[in-house]
């Protein structure tokens, strides 16, 4: 969370690009389907008793003996839901993949905040007690402190835990998280497509920020090693030699395609979020598809 101000007032430029149009009865700077009473028009309808009169086109009136009332789009508040997968996966790197999670994270909050959207960030073990921020950036520090109390340990379910998503109308649902799990890395499981299936139904806009370390994008170690699983504790002795390696290259290529494919039919937005990459670079460069500029 070690941003500048200059970062963020470059941020303050940006806007989520929400994908559907709100419905909350809540005030925000989000245009809804419904009909309000802001500045910018809409359309016409013929006039109804209980219509507030001063909505009358008088021209319209003159022009076909009838009466007509202007409609205006009604600013609303828009959601942003947030999950962070807090599992012991995510505690590894010497760049740590929590520490690029827990930014985007407060990146993507910053940006909800700042355009008045309703903003709740969820710790993917803890669905039950999500941070919910609203009314600006005023909200952003005690975001911030709470990113900052995370603990990436134990194990996550990403698909359980969107489900237990409440229903808030149309949104943005962003998941940020190295989807270590054997659903979405089997390559005939269609964990991925039940992922994105829900939220389409749940009418959401699907992000997924997939992050992975530097030393499991390019692996660089060589010998015999001990491999211990993170979150089950178990350990696999291998011997890793240029043949083991592009095996697993050819895997970890096939499990950032899919993701990418099943997204790209769906109509989600996916980005592959490396440790090692320039944090500047990725959000204002490789993440520029998530935004209305």
């Amino acid at each position: 969370m070690k941003l500048d101000a200059a970062f963020y007032a470059t941020l303050s430029r940006l806007r989520l690009s929400m994908g559907h149009k709100s419905s909350m009865n809540l005030s925000g700077n989000r245009k809804s389907v419904q009909k309000g009473s802001s500045t910018e028009f809409s359309d016409f309808r013929e006039y109804m008793p209980g219509d507030d009169i001063r909505r009358i086109d008088w021209n319209a009136y003159g022009r076909l003996d009838r009466f007509y009332v202007k409609e205006y789009m009604e600013e609303k508040e828009a959601v942003v839901s947030i999950l962070l997968d807090t599992s012991a996966s995510m505690d590894y790197g010497k760049n740590k993949k929590s520490d690029m999670a827990a930014m985007l994270a407060a990146a993507m909050s910053y940006l909800g905040l700042n355009n008045m959207d309703r903003v709740l960030v969820y710790d993917i073990q803890r669905m039950d007690a999500p941070f919910v921020a609203s009314g600006g950036k005023r909200a952003f520090p005690r975001l911030t402190d709470w990113l900052e109390q995370r603990i990436f340990d134990g194990r996550a379910d990403i698909i359980e835990a969107v489900r237990r998503l409440p229903a808030k109308g149309p949104g943005v649902t962003i998941i940020i998280s190295d989807f270590l799990q054997e659903g979405f890395v089997d390559q005939d499981d269609d964990a991925t497509q039940q992922l994105l299936r829900f939220l389409e139904y749940r009418r959401q806009k699907a992000v997924l920020l997939h992050v992975l370390a530097g030393e499991e994008l390019n692996v660089e170690l060589t010998g015999t090693r001990n491999l211990i699983d993170m979150e089950e504790k178990s350990t696999l002795r291998l011997t890793l030699d240029t043949a083991s390696i592009r095996i697993y290259e050819k895997a970890l290529q096939e499990f950032t395609s899919k993701l990418k494919r099943e997204c790209a039919k769906r109509g989600a937005a996916y980005a592959l979020c490396s440790t090692e990459t320039d944090f500047h670079k990725l959000l204002f460069q490789d993440l520029r598809m998530l935004y209305d500029i």
